[in-house]
């Protein structure tokens, strides 16, 4: 039966031409090469090499074998390099960019689903906001992330993978009866999430587009940085607020139970994509992430 060892030694002898100064390059005793060498012939029961002086000649069915035995031996290598990927992924750390609220419909679900695969991982979910998250991709410092589709994308690969809608979320039945139009929406009192990303942010660029070109300017009554504290103060009445639908339905009946919500009109909507950059070459771990994330994000706003 032939083994790696044995073509390992057939290539070196055919290509030092000789059984010694193979038994040098491999670090073994010259019988040793030589054994390996019959028994390599005694397998396939020909002769691969004839002595000529202090030497050896490759037969013409050595000539044969070589390619074949380098193919092997290079197979056999990338297969120990593919197992060592595999190894140092299972120990390693998977480092993911996602936006802020992505928390609310994928993140703990994604991480539980990566653990339970690979449990000897380390996961780190990156980001605020969208936009920071861009400026970590196109630094290289993670691979791959999970964000709101960005408006330029220069630099970066962007696959939309769902969507989902913005609604209008109020404590009074009343304003949520019917779709808010730009004119109700610059009449309310609001309250808005990522307010230290106020100038970036995705959702807060289309509400003023959509503002600005009904001839309205947007204003807020209250700013904070997360979604869950916008929801509880629209659950204390101090005002609405204007959120993605699956936020409202993972917040509202926890943060302000008897709130209700509605679409905006014209319907507005968050289109959510996996972006990397542009010809990058994608390891394991984020290859991995990128179908987990897909599949949990799709499994919570409309597919793309």
């Amino acid at each position: 039966m032939l083994s790696l060892h044995q073509l390992r030694c057939f290539l070196t002898v055919y290509e030092l031409g000789s059984l010694t100064a193979a038994a040098d390059e491999l670090g073994y005793a010259q019988p040793s090469i030589s054994e390996q060498v019959r028994s390599l012939e005694k397998s396939l029961g020909v002769q691969l090499f004839r002595r000529v002086g202090r030497g050896v000649v490759p037969t013409t069915v050595a000539d044969t074998l070589r390619p074949h035995a380098e193919a092997t031996i290079a197979a056999a290598e990338e297969a120990r390099r593919a197992v060592q990927r595999v190894k140092a992924f299972e120990t390693g750390t998977i480092r993911f960019g996602m936006f802020g609220s992505a928390r609310l419909y994928v993140s703990a679900g994604l991480v539980t689903d990566v653990l339970e695969r690979y449990p000897g991982v380390r996961v780190e979910i990156i980001g605020l906001n969208s936009s920071e998250v861009m400026d970590d991709l196109r630094r290289g410092q993670i691979e791959a992330a999970l964000i709101a589709a960005p408006p330029t994308s220069e630099g970066l690969e962007v696959l939309p993978v769902a969507r989902d809608e913005m609604v209008y979320v109020s404590m009074d039945a009343s304003r949520t009866a019917t779709p808010v139009t730009a004119r109700r929406l610059a009449e309310a009192r609001l309250v808005l999430a990522d307010t230290s990303y106020r100038a970036t942010d995705s959702m807060r660029t289309a509400l003023r587009k959509m503002l600005h070109e009904a001839g309205h300017n947007p204003q807020t009554r209250i700013e904070v940085e997360d979604v869950e504290t916008a929801i509880e103060l629209v659950g204390r009445g101090l005002a609405d607020t204007v959120v993605h639908q699956g936020a409202a339905k993972e917040l509202v009946p926890r943060l302000a139970p008897g709130a209700s919500w509605t679409s905006l009109r014209p319907r507005q909507y968050e289109t959510f994509a996996i972006v990397h950059r542009v010809n990058a070459t994608l390891s394991p771990a984020a290859q991995l992430m990128i179908e987990l994330a897909v599949q949990r994000i799709r499994d919570v706003a409309e597919p793309l």
